[in-house]
């Protein structure tokens, strides 16, 4: 079998050895063990469940929250020649059944699952019958209520270990505490378990935190400072066309990203800075998670994470390559402030969820006592609209209730426009009522696209404007004028939320928001935010901080961080007398006016010892300071 995984290897992905790790998981996995796999951000996870895959007889059940992530590993798998397919919210049963039938005939290797869809009747049916050979959880931190994103739809996987009691199970987290990674094997019912931990060290990273309350300005010159791809970090979707365009108008290439934009519009985006077309990308924490860029030399941070599993995750996307990167946190006075007001949004008064529970009902005309397993389509906008709510504490409100067992919320998906033909080949010849350019339309789609009379084919409207040489808006009609003719079933793209009700409507006296989904999750996160805070704040090594909140020995500093290299400055001039220093910035400063900060910046001294010499030459009368912050010599 040794020999076997490294011919897939090398076959499949054109690798001769594994990465740290790799290996271990594999074996374990062959050896018929549950495993715990704790692998950072760029470790290789994928390769750990789908070479032993590859090596027998049988499918993958990999079940992963990010439908995203779901069709980028699914067309990754695909582009080597290895079959594999996904099931998710935005598709029709029909299309499920389809797959589920693939997938028992052998048709497929991998399939990937949303965690929402376990507990649905389709795949409760389906999954006895199915060849699992491996169960794979990916980002199984989030089934532990321990962990920074808890989902309860994670709970339902135990369902799928009664069921195939001798399959092994892989879970995978790049972010786990040591409680969270007890927790993870509990959840999973883990008979035998083997964990096996990646070092968290980052070797190549260097952490850095810049104090600063124009933190746009300090963008501008970490961005010139350090050259290649970057990735810039902000906490909302307007923030992120914002910044964006503020780093084109000064020069340097950038675009946005997050989770309101149409999935061909990311798909663009992302291609064009995969291939260096934009440098940077701005972006809320929709983007990075299973995107493949080892060069990125800067993450930075323009707002602070909540917590630091987000931070350690979405830092550990710089520097994947191994050569220097550098992961920075923007700090100021009001992110502290900040950080709270996000705790009192992410926990609103119970009152308010109680009512926004009430008025969900209203809105989707539930009936007292009824409702129950019925999923219905979720217009946010609106209700908050109706209401006069604002999105972020209905959002939270949501997520309590779900947790305490009422409803489930399904978070937004998007779904590709798909077609399937409903008359057959010969049929066509003799179509009537349509038009010329309808009839132009449907041969154009036709030409595009292959299996349409046999399954639904997603479809891209603006392709087929683009070669027919006229408007979505034309495409689209013809569409829904074939749909209305029963030439074929169209279903435009669209873009919904759900709410599954769990339990029968009821009056909001009787629910009951429980103390673990609401006071000891919001202690949690409380605890997290001041870990956030003091890693920004300490003068500690920053690695060391982050290898000890995660659970792993730190004996020794990073050397790297700017803590580190601050440290290792005052060492160098403890022994410098302070006229040495004085010495060193008229030198440095000669016939210029410069800020302060870039004279602290350049000379290997200590901050406050450069801004005290600073002090001392102005007084005496050496050197000039012009509006608080640039210094020239006296002449």
């Amino acid at each position: 079998m040794h020999e076997i995984i490294y011919e897939i290897l090398q076959k499949y992905w054109g690798y001769r050895q594994f990465r740290p790790m790799q290996e271990e998981i594999i074996t374990s996995l062959l050896d018929g063990h549950d495993t715990l796999g704790l692998m950072p951000t760029g470790g290789g996870k994928s390769l750990t469940f789908q070479v032993p895959t590859l090596c027998r007889e049988g499918l993958c059940l990999v079940i992963t929250p990010l439908v995203a992530l779901m069709k980028d590993q699914v067309d990754n798998l695909r582009d080597r020649g290895i079959r594999a397919a996904y099931i998710h919210a935005g598709m029709s049963r029909r299309e499920m059944v389809v797959t589920f039938d693939n997938c028992l005939y052998g048709r497929f290797k991998f399939l990937y699952i949303s965690p929402e869809r376990i507990d649905t009747e389709l795949f409760t049916a389906r999954i006895q019958g199915l060849p699992v050979s491996l169960i794979v959880v990916d980002e199984a931190h989030c089934i532990s209520q321990w962990g920074y994103d808890f989902r309860p739809a994670y709970l339902k996987i135990a369902q799928i270990r009664h069921t195939l009691p001798h399959v092994p199970v892989l879970a995978l987290t790049a972010t786990a505490t040591p409680i969270v990674a007890d927790d993870i094997q509990k959840k999973l019912d883990f008979h035998d378990g083997r964990v096996f931990r990646t070092g968290f060290a980052r070797p190549n990273l260097s952490y850095v935190v810049r104090s600063c309350e124009d933190k746009m300005q300090q963008l501008l010159r970490i961005l010139h400072r350090v050259p290649g791809s970057a990735v810039v970090y902000v906490r909302n979707r307007k923030h992120t066309k914002e910044v964006a365009e503020e780093l084109n108008r000064a020069g340097i290439s950038a675009d946005y990203y997050h989770a309101g934009l149409g999935q061909e519009e990311k798909n663009e985006k992302q291609r064009k800075w995969k291939v260096d077309e934009t440098r940077v990308m701005v972006s809320t924490n929709a983007f990075g998670m299973g995107i493949d860029k080892p060069d990125v030399r800067v993450v930075v941070h323009l707002d602070m994470p909540n917590s630091p599993e987000e931070y350690f995750q979405e830092a550990g996307r710089a520097g994947r390559d191994g050569t220097r990167a550098y992961a920075v946190l923007l700090y100021s006075r009001r992110d502290k402030a900040n950080l709270h007001k996000r705790l009192t949004e992410e926990f609103p008064d119970k009152e308010f969820v109680l009512k926004v529970y009430e008025r969900v009902g209203n809105f989707l005309e539930i009936a007292l006592g009824c409702g129950m397993d019925s999923i219905y389509e979720f217009n946010l906008k609106r209700f908050c609209t109706t209401f006069n709510y604002a999105t972020t504490p209905v959002l939270s409100a949501l997520k309590i209730l779900t947790i305490s067992g009422y409803i489930e919320f399904i978070e937004e998906t998007d779904t590709l426009s798909r077609v399937m033909m409903l008359v057959h080949k010969e049929e066509l010849y003799h179509l009537r009522d349509t038009d010329p350019a309808t009839d132009r339309v449907l041969q154009c789609l036709l030409r595009s696209y292959t299996g349409l009379f046999a399954d639904y084919v997603f479809i891209h409207e603006d392709l087929l404007a683009q070669r027919l040489g006229a408007c979505q808006q034309e495409v689209y009609e013809a569409l829904l004028k074939l749909n209305r003719l029963h030439v074929l079933h169209y279903i435009p793209r669209r873009r919904t939320p759900y709410i599954v009700y769990t339990r029968e409507r009821m009056e909001p006296r009787y629910v009951q928001i429980t103390r673990e989904a609401y006071e000891d999750r919001r202690q949690r996160m409380a605890d997290r935010i001041e870990s956030m805070i003091t890693y920004a704040t300490s003068t500690r090594c920053r690695q060391q901080m982050l290898l000890e909140y995660f659970g792993e020995k730190a004996d020794y500093e990073c050397g790297c961080c700017d803590n580190c290299i601050e440290h290792r400055k005052r060492e160098q001039a403890s022994a410098q007398k302070p006229e040495v220093i004085a010495r060193a910035i008229q030198q440095f400063i000669g016939n210029d006016c410069v800020s302060r900060d870039r004279i602290a910046a350049a000379l290997p001294y200590p901050e406050d010892e450069v801004i005290e010499a600073l002090r001392f030459l102005r007084d005496e009368g050496f050197i000039v300071c012009e509006d608080d912050i640039h210094y020239k010599n006296k002449t």
